[in-house]
Formats: structure tokens, C-alpha cells, sequence
């Protein structure tokens, strides 16, 4: 099954036309401006229609033959996902509406040709299942991993250029696009990328395809998920102590005869994601599946949409409205609750659960202001979304070494707040959304092993936005399960209540 997934080159002229898609993905391309202005002025989507409208971070390629090249290059190969996976996500994350289920969204900030390896992509897989255990067994209901990997190469930027020393270039823009070397070579668009991109992604859900269903992540092999480095740590301590309440508890259900060999003890559900930002590339992987005739991009399980590119008419949005993944929104306390509104209506037209998550990013203080105005919006809609918080984005400042860092109990205090809001409303806190490695990296200050602003230069990694690390994930999953443990209680207690009256 994994190996289906590595990269393969393009299919020669005489070939005949995979039984997947059913069509060529080029069948709804819009080849010209004009055409795709037509089909978007008469309301009708096709995978090129968001050609015709305003589209931002898109960057300016100076040989456009070469990039048209690459893309007919990405039309041939294979799919990285699936439409039947894309559309078990979509249930998935309609529990977690309902308040049945959490997400776990987590990963790199950026993807990275330079750090690529397997051992990078284990531990982080690793901790995502660590992670899972610490939620699943606190709220007693199913978590949903969806890893930031095997696509997130493009990254949104606040100005198109930077300067250092006088100097100024373009700006990097993730390696899908061009290098982070300050120099004018590297930062100049390369369509070759995009190819790269797509093959490091094949290797990535290869690997991960092979460890949620070769045995790594068979349940029984709890306690051995620790990594390494947090032995004899806090945390590791008590990931062990959850691990074993765990192994207990399976050994009971064996006992009571689910066999050992049964799925649910043998493998682990994992979808991947990525932010929708590189529309040539989304475009490219684009495929009208053969069973339903609807489109899916299949170059992820999950697409979101960003704070800096989420405008009603903008391009993005109308390249996500005609795909059929389930789709994220990025939401910040600037956006107006009526806009949101519009937004979920333009993207889940027809109200699915599970299609539409938003994900607030905003700050503890802001998002006690004014979560509640749009929780309050979606539900007069009657609108169904996920609700999810993004505590990393709203609470990144400057270190006094100059890199860029986030504070853990600021991070700590967005999620408090994300919490508290629900239980204020009477919505479902339905999952969370970090940028973390399985590393063991100083990128986030504080945390019960204290990274402070002098560690940071130890092991910061990242050629992007820092990360929480193992450490950190760990303590961060122990709190949503304190929350999650609590709302449960909170609602038998009051089922109970009524019960007895």
C-alpha cells in the first residue's frame, strides 16, 4: 500500500489515463484569464477559476513556461491522498463539532528541505501518539491526529521583501518556493521546487503510512512511545505512569476478549495537512474523484485557508468553495463575526459537519473579547462548524537575542481562555492546533523544564516560527486533558442530576 505513494515521473504521451481521477485533472483548468473570469462571473468553479480573482502571496515566477511545465509535471503523478480518506476526516471532525471527539493538529511551522529525514518525521509521529493517549484517556473520547506534514512548505509573509545590512531581497516564502539563504539567488522563485516538494511529501506519507499500520503504533507498545530524551524528565514521568494505567487497561479488554490482533489495537488513524496557500501546486494535484465526480485536492487530507488570505472574493477561498476536503479557516480577533459568517456559508454551502473547522488565533485577552461575539454569530446562523484554538500565532514576540520565540505559559493562557469561552457558551472545545516537534529543541521559552531566553540559542532549529517541543507538547496535552477531564464530569454530573429528579 505505502509504496503506491512514492513519486513517479510523468506518464509517457501513449500511456493510458490512470482509473484515478476518472478525468484528466486539467479537464476543469481554466487556460486563460478570460475563461476563468466567464466561468467565475456566472458563479461556476472549476480547479483554475480562482485565476480570475484577486490572489495574495502568490509569487512571481520569471520564467512562466518553466512553472507551467512543472505543474503539467504534477498533473501525472499520483495522488498523495485519497478522496474515501479525505471524506472519513470529514467525520470524523463532524464528532468533534458535536463535542464526540478532539482534534489533535500538530507539526512543523514549515517544512523543510534541508531537515527532511526519517528520524524527524518518527518522533514527531511518536509524540503525536503520546499526545492522543494523554487526551484520550482525560476526555474519554476519540482524538483525531492530523499531523502538519508531508505538504506545509509554503508560508504566508508580511512584506515582500527584507533587509538585512542594507541589502534587500525577497522575501522567503518556504522552500516550495525559493531557499532561505539571503542571497539573490536563493530567493528567487524556482518551479523545480514544487516537484521536490511534491516528492518529499510521497517519502513522508510513505513513512507514515508504514508506521500507523506496520506495528509502531500497535497500542500494546504504549509504554515504549517515550522518546528517549524525556526520560526521567517530569513529563516523561508522567507520560510513563498514564502509559501503564493504559497497558492495564488493555490487558483488561483482552482479558474480556477483544482480540490483540484487532485494528484498533494494531494501527493508528493519521491525516495530513497543510495550509492552502500555493494555488499552482494545489491546483496541479487537483483530481475529480471516480465515484462521487466531485473534486478533491489531493495533495493533503485537510487544507486551510490563512489570516492573510482568507477574503470573500479572493482566490483562495474560491479555489477551496469547489474542492470536497474538509477545510480550515485561520481566524483572527480582526475578523468581524458577520464576515466569518459569509465565510462558513461561501465554504459549506450546504452546512456539513466536520467540512468547516475555524481556528482562532488571537491571544488570551482578545479571544475572552471576542470568541463569544462569534460562537454567538455561527449559532444564530445555525451553522455547524469545529471549533479549534491555534494558541501559537497571537503570542509570538522577540527574544532579547533577536529570534523569535513564544511563551509557554502565554500559550498555556490562550488555551485557558479557549476553554473558558465554550463552557461561558455552551460549545464544544473541539480540538487544538500547534506548531511542535518531536525534538528536543529550545524554540518556546519556559515550561516545567524551564527553556529561558539564554537557552535559546542552544537548539533552535527552526528556519521559520518556533516550536514547542517534545517536552512542552507533552505538559500542553496534560492541561486539555485536565479541561476535557473536567467538562466530562460536569456533564455526568448534570445528567445525573436530571436523571434523579
Amino acid at each position: 500500500m505505502a509504496s503506491s505513494l512514492a513519486p513517479a515521473p510523468p506518464a509517457p504521451a501513449h500511456a493510458p489515463r490512470p482509473l484515478f481521477p476518472r478525468t484528466s485533472p486539467r479537464r476543469g483548468r481554466t487556460t486563460t484569464a478570460r475563461a476563468a473570469a466567464t466561468a467565475a462571473g456566472a458563479g461556476e468553479w472549476a480547479p483554475g477559476s480562482w485565476r480570475a480573482r484577486p490572489a495574495r502571496q502568490i509569487p512571481e515566477y520569471p520564467d512562466p513556461a518553466a512553472l507551467e511545465a512543472a505543474e503539467r509535471a504534477l498533473e501525472a503523478f499520483p495522488p498523495l491522498v485519497f478522496a474515501g480518506e479525505a471524506r472519513k476526516l470529514e467525520e470524523r471532525l463532524g464528532e468533534a463539532a458535536m463535542g464526540r471527539a478532539f482534534l489533535l493538529q500538530g507539526g512543523d511551522c514549515a517544512e523543510s528541505f534541508r531537515e527532511f529525514s526519517a528520524d524527524n518525521i518518527r518522533d514527531t509521529f511518536r509524540l503525536m501518539l503520546q499526545m492522543a493517549v494523554v487526551l484520550t484517556f482525560g476526555g474519554q473520547m476519540p482524538t483525531i491526529k492530523v499531523g502538519r506534514m508531508g505538504g506545509q512548505f509554503a508560508k504566508p509573509r508580511s512584506s515582500p521583501t527584507e533587509t538585512r545590512n542594507g541589502i534587500t531581497l525577497p522575501s522567503y516564502r518556504g522552500d516550495i518556493i525559493n531557499g532561505d539563504a539571503f542571497d539573490e539567488k536563493s530567493r528567487v522563485p524556482d518551479p523545480e521546487r514544487l516537484i521536490k516538494a511534491y516528492g518529499q511529501s510521497a517519502s513522508t506519507m510513505n513513512l507514515l503510512r508504514g508506521f500507523a499500520h506496520g506495528g509502531f503504533a500497535d497500542l500494546q507498545r504504549v509504554t515504549q512511545w517515550n522518546l528517549d530524551f524525556l526520560r526521567h524528565s517530569t513529563q516523561g514521568d508522567r507520560y510513563l505512569e498514564l502509559s501503564q494505567r493504559v497497558h492495564d487497561a488493555i490487558g483488561f479488554m483482552v482479558a474480556a476478549g477483544l482480540t490483540p490482533q484487532h485494528p484498533i489495537m494494531t494501527t493508528a488513524e493519521l491525516w495530513t495537512s497543510h495550509e492552502c496557500l500555493h494555488l499552482s501546486y494545489e491546483q496541479a494535484l487537483t483530481r475529480e474523484d471516480s465515484i462521487t465526480g466531485l473534486y478533491y485536492d489531493c495533495s493533503a487530507h485537510m487544507l486551510w485557508v490563512g489570516e492573510r488570505t482568507r477574503q470573500l472574493d479572493g482566490a483562495h477561498v474560491e479555489f477551496l468553495r469547489g474542492i470536497s476536503n474538509p477545510l480550515g479557516v485561520k481566524v483572527s480577533d480582526k475578523l468581524d463575526p458577520s464576515e466569518l459568517v459569509k465565510l462558513c456559508e461561501i465554504l459549506n454551502p450546504h452546512n456539513r459537519p466536520g467540512r468547516l473547522t475555524i481556528i482562532t488565533r488571537m491571544g488570551a485577552e482578545n479571544m475572552r473579547v471576542k470568541l463569544p461575539h462569534m460562537i454567538r454569530a455561527v449559532r444564530q446562523a445555525g451553522l455547524i462548524v469545529t471549533w479549534v484554538s491555534d494558541p501559537m500565532h497571537g503570542n509570538t514576540i522577540s527574544a532579547p537575542c533577536g529570534l523569535k520565540t513564544r511563551p509557554f505559559d502565554a500559550i498555556r493562557a490562550e488555551l485557558r481562555a479557549f476553554f473558558d469561552v465554550h463552557e461561558q457558551e455552551g460549545s464544544h472545545p473541539g480540538g487544538v492546533h500547534l506548531e511542535m516537534t518531536g525534538q528536543n529543541v529550545t524554540e518556546c521559552i519556559g515550561g516545567a523544564k524551564a527553556v529561558t531566553f539564554d537557552d535559546l540559542g542552544d537548539r533552535y532549529h527552526t528556519h521559520c516560527d518556533p516550536r514547542l517541543n517534545a517536552s512542552q507538547s507533552l505538559e500542553m496535552a496534560f492541561a486539555i486533558a485536565e479541561r476535557l477531564r473536567n467538562k466530562r464530569n460536569r456533564t455526568w454530573t448534570n445528567l445525573m442530576s436530571r436523571v434523579v429528579a
